[in-house]
């Protein structure tokens, strides 16, 4: 197998190559929740770079249970025809466009004023900014039935404006990660308890999404790999979670790693300059492709085109690429032409973990705005500068945020 070679899904549909653009959380939303100008702006530039695959960042499932102020949320036909643009322009070179959709559970930030729902009323862990969250209410069958049903409503509504698959997010700590992990989840009853309890809330999802989508609409989980958290959901538990969505009409599985508490999702952990390092969960994706009857792909700090060779030919379908290509759209065209461009940003080597995480996420934002404004990426600003800014400008929507839901109450 080659980068890129075709690849073709198991309900029939296929891309152009094995690279695709992973999700990141642009926080670009227009008034309504809707995709801005600038999203269309940002989503024309990586449709032009050449990947074969878009994923979107998160599209929520419900305006009430965001992962940030600003983010894009499909739940009725209020603003479909924005979304139909959105579509059409993310698929306008060949790629597939898939929705990724997304619940945070206790992941929502407690300024945003919306009650916190969680498969257990357990609190994040982030040492001094802990604070920054709620205690989540614990879901009662109600809330979890609710949940399920939006989760199924959004990839409906997500096949009618035109996008050609959805990615349900289970990892990263989100709500079903959160039910995923022993850690989150301290439930008792079908929801919680063994590991089929603790996946079922997934599962449901899967067929329920299934019930609702055409048979050559693409769907796909994007699965934590493992938590890094002593205790909680790991490499052996997301080998059998593969193993029950084998059994479903799943036509890839993504894997990556970590949560807001253990942020392994930004590869910081490990050597900069070996492919362990770059391809930062491969490891885990070899193990899981053992099992797996669907396509896998990895995605995990991969920025250079001989790495991305050697995760296609150790037998891995997909990668996954995130911040490289926030700094370089058009990487795919630029490897395909024979140039090895291997962009990335300055690596934050703050002694608070929690804050160099959010400077990192900060810096990769900082990217995504220039793209959506039409200018040049600068992978070379301070990381402190980038936090200021992105706190600045998740202030000012958290208050457009907050005045928008007073309207809907």
């Amino acid at each position: 197998m080659k980068v890129f070679e075709k690849l073709v899904f198991p309900n029939g549909s296929d891309i152009p190559n094995r690279i695709a653009k992973a999700a990141m959380e642009e926080n670009m939303a227009d008034i309504n929740h809707a995709p801005s100008e600038e999203l269309m702006r940002l989503y024309q530039a990586w449709a032009d770079g050449g990947v074969g695959l878009i994923i979107t960042g998160n599209v929520m499932v419900d305006r009430r249970a965001m992962t940030g102020p600003g983010g894009v949320v499909l739940e009725d036909e209020q603003h479909l025809d924005t979304f139909k643009r959105w579509a059409q322009i993310g698929r306008s070179k060949g790629a597939q466009v898939w929705l990724q959709i997304n619940h945070p559970g206790r992941q929502m930030q407690s300024n945003l004023g919306q009650d916190t729902w969680a498969p257990s009323a357990v609190a994040l862990d982030l040492g001094k900014m802990s604070d920054r969250f709620n205690t989540p209410i614990e879901m009662n069958h109600d809330m979890i039935q609710e949940v399920i049903d939006r989760f199924a409503n959004t990839a409906r509504l997500g096949e009618k404006a035109g996008f050609t698959g959805v990615e349900i997010h289970a990892a990263h700590g989100y709500l079903l990660s959160q039910f995923l992990s022993p850690l989150s989840n301290k439930r008792q009853d079908q929801w919680g308890g063994s590991l089929e309890n603790r996946a079922r809330i997934l599962i449901e999802i899967v067929k329920a999404v299934r019930a609702v989508v055409s048979e050559t609409f693409t769907v796909a989980v994007k699965l934590n790999s493992a938590d890094f958290q002593r205790g909680g959901f790991s490499a052996e538990d997301a080998q059998q979670v593969v193993q029950m969505l084998n059994e479903l009409a799943v036509d890839l599985v993504e894997l990556s790693g970590g949560s807001y508490e253990a942020p392994a999702m930004q590869g910081q952990a490990r050597d900069g300059r070996t492919l362990a390092r770059e391809a930062y969960f491969l490891e885990f994706a070899q193990e899981i492709r053992k099992v797996a009857k669907m396509p896998v792909m990895v995605t995990g700090g991969i920025r250079r085109k001989q790495v991305a060779e050697q995760v296609i030919e150790s037998g891995v379908d997909m990668v996954g690429i995130a911040t490289a290509l926030a700094i370089e759209p058009n990487l795919p065209n630029q490897w395909q032409q024979g140039q090895n461009t291997a962009p990335e940003l300055q690596p934050i080597h703050w002694k608070n973990k929690t804050l160099a995480s959010l400077a990192n996420m900060a810096t990769v934002k900082f990217q995504l705005r220039k793209l959506s404004l039409g200018k040049h990426p600068n992978p070379k600003v301070s990381p402190l500068w980038a936090l200021f800014l992105q706190q600045a400008t998740m202030a000012r929507r958290t208050r457009l945020y907050k005045n928008r839901m007073r309207h809907y109450a």
